[in-house]
Protein backbone atom coordinates (compact mmCIF):
# COMPACT_ATOMS: atom_id res chain seq x y z
CA UNK A 1 0.00 0.00 0.00
CA UNK A 2 1.38 3.43 -0.92
CA UNK A 3 0.88 6.69 0.95
CA UNK A 4 1.42 10.29 -0.09
CA UNK A 5 3.38 12.39 2.41
CA UNK A 6 4.73 15.92 2.64
CA UNK A 7 8.43 15.41 2.04
CA UNK A 8 11.10 15.83 -0.62
CA UNK A 9 13.50 13.22 -1.96
CA UNK A 10 16.77 13.30 -3.88
CA UNK A 11 18.55 10.32 -5.38
CA UNK A 12 22.20 10.32 -4.26
CA UNK A 13 24.15 7.62 -6.05
CA UNK A 14 22.10 4.43 -5.77
CA UNK A 15 19.66 5.40 -3.00
CA UNK A 16 17.50 8.35 -2.04
CA UNK A 17 17.55 10.81 0.82
CA UNK A 18 14.01 11.39 2.12
CA UNK A 19 13.72 14.89 3.59
CA UNK A 20 10.98 15.49 6.18
CA UNK A 21 10.06 18.53 8.22
CA UNK A 22 7.34 21.02 8.99
CA UNK A 23 6.16 23.51 6.40
CA UNK A 24 8.88 26.14 5.92
CA UNK A 25 11.62 23.99 7.51
CA UNK A 26 13.71 23.90 4.33
CA UNK A 27 12.86 20.61 2.62
CA UNK A 28 12.96 22.10 -0.89
CA UNK A 29 16.04 24.19 -0.04
CA UNK A 30 17.95 21.08 1.08
CA UNK A 31 16.77 19.14 -1.98
CA UNK A 32 18.00 21.95 -4.25
CA UNK A 33 21.31 22.14 -2.37
CA UNK A 34 21.84 18.37 -2.73
CA UNK A 35 21.08 18.52 -6.45
CA UNK A 36 23.60 21.35 -6.85
CA UNK A 37 26.19 19.60 -4.66
CA UNK A 38 27.01 17.41 -7.67
CA UNK A 39 28.07 20.42 -9.75
CA UNK A 40 30.23 21.58 -6.84
CA UNK A 41 31.98 18.21 -6.66
CA UNK A 42 30.56 17.34 -3.22
CA UNK A 43 28.53 14.40 -4.58
CA UNK A 44 29.14 12.12 -7.56
CA UNK A 45 25.49 11.92 -8.61
CA UNK A 46 22.28 13.56 -7.48
CA UNK A 47 18.85 13.94 -9.06
CA UNK A 48 15.44 15.04 -7.88
CA UNK A 49 12.92 12.33 -7.08
CA UNK A 50 10.17 14.58 -5.74
CA UNK A 51 9.55 17.86 -3.97
CA UNK A 52 6.82 18.85 -1.50
CA UNK A 53 4.84 15.62 -1.79
CA UNK A 54 6.10 12.11 -2.47
CA UNK A 55 4.56 8.67 -2.60
CA UNK A 56 6.04 6.07 -0.24
CA UNK A 57 5.63 2.32 -0.53
CA UNK A 58 7.19 -0.57 1.38
CA UNK A 59 8.29 -3.32 -1.00
CA UNK A 60 10.34 -6.43 -0.11
CA UNK A 61 11.97 -4.81 2.92
CA UNK A 62 12.75 -1.53 1.13
CA UNK A 63 11.00 1.82 1.22
CA UNK A 64 10.39 3.11 -2.30
CA UNK A 65 9.81 6.79 -3.01
CA UNK A 66 8.18 8.28 -6.10
CA UNK A 67 7.19 11.82 -7.00
CA UNK A 68 3.54 12.71 -6.57
CA UNK A 69 2.25 12.49 -10.16
CA UNK A 70 1.03 16.10 -10.35
CA UNK A 71 4.43 17.39 -9.11
CA UNK A 72 6.87 15.11 -10.98
CA UNK A 73 9.91 17.08 -12.11
CA UNK A 74 8.90 20.26 -10.27
CA UNK A 75 10.75 21.92 -7.40
CA UNK A 76 10.07 25.19 -5.62
CA UNK A 77 13.13 27.38 -5.30
CA UNK A 78 12.42 30.27 -2.95
CA UNK A 79 12.96 33.54 -4.76
CA UNK A 80 12.89 31.88 -8.21
CA UNK A 81 9.56 30.06 -8.13
CA UNK A 82 8.69 26.65 -9.54
CA UNK A 83 11.35 25.08 -11.76
CA UNK A 84 11.26 21.96 -13.91
CA UNK A 85 14.13 19.46 -13.47
CA UNK A 86 14.88 15.93 -14.62
CA UNK A 87 13.60 13.49 -12.02
CA UNK A 88 13.84 9.83 -11.13
CA UNK A 89 10.53 7.95 -11.33
CA UNK A 90 11.34 5.73 -8.31
CA UNK A 91 14.17 5.17 -5.84
CA UNK A 92 14.85 3.15 -2.70
CA UNK A 93 15.26 5.32 0.40
CA UNK A 94 18.64 4.94 2.09
CA UNK A 95 18.48 7.83 4.57
CA UNK A 96 15.77 9.87 6.28
CA UNK A 97 16.62 13.46 7.18
CA UNK A 98 14.38 15.17 9.72
CA UNK A 99 14.79 18.96 9.59
CA UNK A 100 14.42 21.13 12.68
CA UNK A 101 14.15 17.94 14.74
CA UNK A 102 13.36 18.50 18.39
CA UNK A 103 15.35 15.40 19.33
CA UNK A 104 18.55 16.37 17.46
CA UNK A 105 21.56 15.66 19.66
CA UNK A 106 25.23 16.55 19.44
CA UNK A 107 26.00 12.85 19.86
CA UNK A 108 22.86 10.97 18.79
CA UNK A 109 21.95 7.67 20.37
CA UNK A 110 21.63 4.56 18.20
CA UNK A 111 17.87 4.67 18.74
CA UNK A 112 17.63 8.27 17.46
CA UNK A 113 19.76 7.32 14.44
CA UNK A 114 17.08 5.15 12.88
CA UNK A 115 13.37 5.35 12.15
CA UNK A 116 10.63 3.07 10.91
CA UNK A 117 8.41 3.99 7.98
CA UNK A 118 5.76 1.52 6.82
CA UNK A 119 7.59 -1.19 8.77
CA UNK A 120 10.97 -0.52 7.12
CA UNK A 121 13.83 0.45 9.48
CA UNK A 122 16.01 3.21 7.97
CA UNK A 123 19.00 5.30 9.02
CA UNK A 124 17.90 8.71 10.31
CA UNK A 125 19.69 12.02 10.57
CA UNK A 126 18.03 14.47 12.96
CA UNK A 127 19.03 18.05 12.09
CA UNK A 128 18.82 20.75 14.77
CA UNK A 129 17.14 24.05 13.82
CA UNK A 130 20.46 25.93 13.89
CA UNK A 131 22.50 23.34 11.95
CA UNK A 132 23.41 23.40 8.24
CA UNK A 133 21.60 20.35 6.86
CA UNK A 134 23.69 20.20 3.65
CA UNK A 135 26.94 19.91 5.60
CA UNK A 136 25.47 17.21 7.83
CA UNK A 137 24.07 15.16 4.93
CA UNK A 138 27.27 15.43 2.88
CA UNK A 139 29.28 14.53 5.99
CA UNK A 140 27.05 11.51 6.61
CA UNK A 141 27.36 10.39 2.99
CA UNK A 142 31.12 10.94 2.80
CA UNK A 143 31.60 8.84 5.93
CA UNK A 144 30.49 5.86 3.87
CA UNK A 145 27.32 5.38 5.87
CA UNK A 146 25.12 5.30 2.74
CA UNK A 147 25.83 3.66 -0.61
CA UNK A 148 26.56 5.98 -3.51
CA UNK A 149 27.68 9.10 -1.59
Amino acid sequence: MSTTTHASAVLIGATAVLIRGASGSGKSRLAWALINAQTQGLLRFSRLVGDDRVVLEACNGHLLVRPAPALAGLIEIRGLGIRCLPCEPVAAVGLVVDLEAGDAERLPTPEASRTAISGVILPRLAVAPDADPLLLVVGYLSSGAMTGG
